[in-house]
């Protein structure tokens, strides 16, 4: 939890969950395929599994609110179970952002700056308060109207598509801890996180890169297992596990498929 001027970074790989709340400045938010103007007191939320950037509007004015980064685990329990990716604000065809009236913009910024005091303190159950005053502020998005986002140019939408689908494939990795598996495994899931058709997807994919959706992905994963198998120790079948095959089976089969060599094999050369 922050106070900030410029109140949101740049999407990266394990990024954290965002709620944001602006209370000077003008910007632009691109979120997935679509943009949104940022340029009235707002709250705003962003996906760790969705790309996003932040542009400052040039002339917009000193960037002022408060940032607040967590995870799902974090606010698991105060939501009583339900899953933050999956709800109205954080689903990838959902709206992330929310103009306020000066009546919410008083409310909101009032429970921001008491997480910031709240944080500070020795108290040792602070968590469980900073839990339920981010709870507060996720049911009061839900009761408002979302913001429409604006059209996007056509002119260079496969270039955007695939500039998003290479942006998530790339923050799927890397493979360090059994945390770190990858959540996105096949080209439906990624069209799905970008709200967007798979045939439109492998279509722009394709058009852009000359490579199918299928051959990034198979690629990235070689990749990753055989960083796995030069400098961990893991199992065989635990990085089949974090790199998101059911058996180590599979696994086996698919990297000697593409490398010509089992795991085991390409780990210890004869």
């Amino acid at each position: 939890m922050e106070d900030v001027r410029r109140v949101m970074g740049a999407f990266s790989r394990r990024d954290h969950f965002k709620v944001v709340l602006v209370l000077e400045g003008a910007n632009e938010l691109h979120y997935a395929t679509r943009s949104y103007a940022v340029d009235k007191p707002a709250l705003v939320f962003t996906n760790r599994l969705v790309p996003y950037s932040w542009e400052l509007v040039e002339g917009g004015g000193d960037q002022q609110g408060y940032v607040c980064g967590f995870t799902e685990s974090f606010l698991h329990s105060a939501m009583r179970g339900v899953s933050l990716k999956e709800s109205v604000l954080y689903k990838v065809d959902g709206n992330p952002v929310y103009f306020l009236i000066a009546e919410q913009q008083r409310y909101l910024a009032q429970i921001f700056e008491r997480m910031l005091q709240d944080q500070a303190t020795d108290y040792p159950h602070k968590h469980d308060l900073l839990r339920s005053q981010l709870s507060l502020i996720i049911h009061e998005a839900a009761q408002m109207q979302p913001a429409s986002a604006y059209p996007q140019p056509s002119t260079n939408a496969a270039e955007r598509i695939t500039a998003l689908f290479l942006t998530l494939l790339d923050a799927q990795f890397p493979v360090t801890t059994p945390a770190d598996e990858p959540i996105l495994k096949n080209a439906q899931d990624y069209a799905d996180r970008l709200a967007v058709h798979v045939n439109s997807l492998n279509r722009a994919v394709k058009e852009v890169t000359g490579k199918s959706t299928t051959t990034h992905l198979a690629e990235r994963l070689v990749h990753e297992a055989k960083t796995l198998l030069q400098h961990t120790d893991w199992p065989v079948a635990d990085i089949a596990d974090r790199l998101g095959f059911e058996y180590a089976t599979y696994f086996t089969r698919f990297f000697k498929q593409h490398t010509g060599s089992t795991p085991l094999a390409f780990r210890h050369p004869a």
